[in-house]
């Protein structure tokens, strides 16, 4: 396998696609049923290899992730050959996953106390094993807003 098995809830919020799936594997659902009961891993491998497939749709479509701590903030740009990183860190006595360290740092960028990094590096693995490593690390799919918003206050 190439990633995870989807969850429970997944698999149930994709019940459709799966059963798209498993009949273009000519699997009706009689025959699913069978195949749970009397060749579990069997169907353990079916829906291991849906769930690969599903990953690397959603992990393709990914351009940006974001990360957040108490005192940083990670911010990726996903393109096809490099993985663009910003790091915000935050020397003051707030926190980046209230309310209102998160709005003090949006009203405050170019406070001393707001440190930037950036950089770019080529993937070492596959792109969406690199990106999906990330999410299952705790970063989140996002559209990217606030990594440009820093990018364009870093280069100015």
């Amino acid at each position: 396998m190439k990633y995870r098995q989807l969850t429970k809830e997944q698999f149930e919020s994709l019940h459709e696609e799966f059963a798209h799936f498993l009949a273009s594997q000519s699997i009706d659902v009689k025959e699913w049923k069978q195949l749970k009961e009397e060749k579990p891993q069997v169907a353990e491998e079916e829906m291991n290899v849906f769930s690969d497939v599903v990953w690397d749709d959603v992990l393709t479509k990914v351009e940006y992730l974001e990360h957040f701590s108490e005192k940083t903030v990670n911010l990726f740009k996903c393109i096809d050959e490099e993985i663009s990183r910003i790091v915000v860190k935050v020397d003051k006595d707030i926190n980046l996953l209230e309310k209102e360290g998160y709005e003090w740092l949006l009203t405050n960028p170019l406070d001393k106390n707001v440190e930037f990094l950036n950089g770019e590096k080529p993937y070492g693995k596959e792109r969406n094993v690199e990106i999906f490593d990330l999410i299952e690390k705790g970063s989140s799919i996002s559209k990217g807003e606030l990594y440009e918003y820093f990018n364009r206050i870093i280069k100015s």
